[in-house]
């Protein structure tokens, strides 16, 4: 069988080398920084998860590529079936972690680079396709984690790509030849690069003639030479690094998403990594399809997963506080829960929809049109629902005390007192509880939620591309008995 073990997975990351840097700092090891180390164990989780009977059902499937079974997060759908599959273990891994799974850009980038390198074979006579079946035939049979990145910093959005002073804002080609190509520039905002094996490295816009250096897709080794990982720092990242006891954050383990720039500084791919090099038609080919798939991703499962978090954090501070017959939140509540299964409801809806694209591919992708609205409908969503989670909180998500307190002889006692509430609940339950929603509604999910997976106007412009009104049209005229 292709999986690796949780132990197997972390031994393997002693071997890769990444140059990460942190807070002004050099980070020597990924795996004993404790901001890092939160990918690792995200990561590191899906492993054990694969292997646990309990989870086998939603973190693996068969791979006809190497007729064996593997991790989901390396697996292409070809059914509907599968993609509802995919909607479902999205869900679940963001309600386990409470935070992201970082394989989700690596899985969801497959399904175009699937998709499209099979297309332009067909079209132009290229030969991408077999390069990259013979790629996810190693990424699964080694049960490797594969990130993605699409994110740039680009230039003036008044000019056209080549007429940027920086022409590396946009990931570059500087040069190729018999053995490779080479590409400088960077990716922004990628979450947990670092702690993978692979980077699946897209397009991030539409490239037209003359922008044929940008039209660039490929994989590449997380440690290869000329990458270098600038960090994310946050709040949450310095109370992370200072804590006495990890116990006293909002997700111990797991923490807050971790992203990085990614810069690119004239690293050399091999022919056999890339999968994509100046045919600049396709590069919108590339961004759109993996579009719906992470819309679907981000829209309608990881953040339901999220919500189901917030909303048994608001339920037991409910108990907590004897509040169980307050009308007000039994119906924030009642709204919570609406808002969480018509997000649930457009991801499947997504996933039940979605066709093989293109055809003849094998390869299916979730329903374009659900797949925006997922996306849409869930930034709102997950606004209203941290501002209910607030409410039902209260101010003390903002005031709360360090739960070092709980340890402070001098103030002890008050502390459990009158953060006890009188509740049958210890103090620190209680105030572990609210660190929780704290870690939610007043951390960094909020604006997260809205650009994960591109912000809402690009969302609104898909889909005045893609709806399509004439059967609306069709229907008004057929009521009225309009003859055209």
């Amino acid at each position: 069988m292709a999986l690796m073990t949780p132990e197997q997975f972390e031994e393997s990351l002693k071997e890769i080398k990444p140059r990460v840097f942190m807070n002004g700092k050099k980070v020597e090891n990924i795996l004993t920084n404790r901001n890092t180390r939160t990918v690792v164990e995200a990561n590191k989780a899906s492993y054990k998860w694969a292997l646990d009977p309990k989870y086998k059902d939603i973190m693996t499937c068969f791979s006809p590529l190497i007729k064996d079974v593997v991790n989901r997060y390396t697996h292409v759908s070809t059914s509907t079936d599968e993609l509802v599959a995919k909607a479902q273990a999205g869900t679940f891994t963001a309600e386990m972690l409470g935070t992201c799974i970082y394989r989700c850009v690596g899985y969801d980038s497959f399904h175009s680079l699937y998709a499209t390198t099979w297309e332009m074979d067909k079209e132009l006579g290229t030969e991408y396709h077999p390069k990259l079946l013979k790629y996810l035939k190693m990424v699964q049979s080694k049960d490797l984690s594969v990130a993605g990145a699409l994110t740039e910093a680009r230039g003036s959005r008044k000019q056209k790509t080549p007429d940027w002073p920086d022409p590396f804002l946009s990931l570059k080609l500087v040069d190729k030849n018999k053995d490779g190509i080479v590409v400088k520039g960077a990716k922004i905002n990628i979450s947990g690069a670092f702690a993978s094996h692979y980077i699946n490295v897209l397009p991030q816009a539409a490239h037209y003639k003359g922008e044929e250096d940008y039209a660039i897709a490929f994989a590449t080794p997380v440690d290869a030479d000329g990458i270098t990982y600038i960090c994310q720092y946050t709040p949450y990242s310095a109370e992370r690094d200072q804590a006495d006891d990890l116990e006293e954050l909002g997700n111990p383990v797991f923490g807050q998403r971790e992203t990085s720039m990614v810069i690119f500084d004239n690293v050399f791919i091999p022919w056999e990594r890339v999968f994509h090099c100046g045919e600049y038609q396709y590069s919108v080919k590339f961004v759109t399809r993996f579009a719906k798939t992470h819309r679907m991703t981000c829209g309608g499962t990881c953040k339901v997963g999220f919500m189901n978090q917030i909303i048994g954090a608001c339920k037991l501070i409910q108990e907590y506080k004897g509040l169980e017959k307050a009308t007000h939140i039994n119906e924030q509540l009642m709204e919570m829960v609406a808002l969480r299964e018509t997000s649930r409801a457009c991801g499947l809806a997504a996933a039940y929809n979605g066709c093989e694209e293109p055809k003849g591919s094998g390869v299916f992708l979730p329903d374009e049109l659900m797949g925006n609205v997922s996306k849409l409908n869930v930034c709102n969503a997950f606004w209203r629902i941290m501002a209910l989670a607030g409410d039902i909180g209260g101010g003390l998500i903002v005031t709360l005390p360090s739960l070092k307190e709980l340890k402070n002889p001098d103030v002890k006692d008050y502390v459990t007192e009158y953060l006890g509430f009188g509740s049958d609940a210890p103090a620190e339950n209680i105030m572990k509880v609210t660190k929780l929603l704290q870690n939610w509604t007043a951390g960094l999910h909020g604006v997260g939620t809205w650009h994960g997976a591109g912000p809402v106007m690009a969302q609104k412009i898909m889909l005045q591309r893609v709806i399509d009104y004439e059967h609306d049209k069709w229907i008004a005229k057929r009521t009225l008995n309009i003859k055209d």
